[in-house]
């Protein structure tokens, strides 16, 4: 086999091999469901209204990103997750301080992350409402849409 045919055989094998991986529908790259039962879905405008009124914010990123930049006064429960990204995750194999949240459960959280594709703010708001928090707001698309719409951060 000349080398241009081995050339060509390589491509095809790899585009091969990348359309597979796609049409798996790799949940490693999915984004976070639209809804959570047990949560009330925010967006912006939303979360914007709730930070105003007093409503505690969470933000479920790690340190290092909260140290970067974070919403305005917000509280830096880090969700660490080596669970899949998906709605049925296993949540024994994450791990997140909810003795950082307010110790009563009627107390309202609006928790964040990094938007749709960051799992963080999802399995941070199962662990609240498994935790007995009455009232969660799952703000969905998070730090990106609360800068686009130039929301105070620090």
């Amino acid at each position: 086999m000349s080398i241009n045919m081995k050339n060509i055989f390589r491509n095809i094998c790899f585009l091969s091999a990348a359309v597979a991986f796609l049409l798996m529908g790799n949940t490693a790259f999915a984004d976070t469901p639209d809804s959570l039962k047990g949560a009330t879905l925010v967006d912006a405008v939303k979360a914007k209204s709730l930070f105003d009124a007093g409503v505690k914010v969470i933000d479920a990123r790690v340190a290092n990103e909260y140290a970067e930049s974070h919403i305005k006064g917000a509280i830096n429960v880090p969700y660490k997750e080596k669970s899949a990204k998906a709605v049925d995750f296993d949540v024994k194999q994450d791990s997140t301080d909810l003795s950082k949240l307010p110790a009563d459960k009627n107390t309202a959280l609006l928790i964040y992350c990094n938007g749709a594709e960051c799992w963080k703010s999802y399995k941070a708001s199962v662990a609240a409402i498994k935790a007995g928090y009455k009232t969660v707001y799952w703000f969905r698309l998070g730090l990106p849409e609360w800068k686009a719409k130039g929301y105070p951060t620090e």
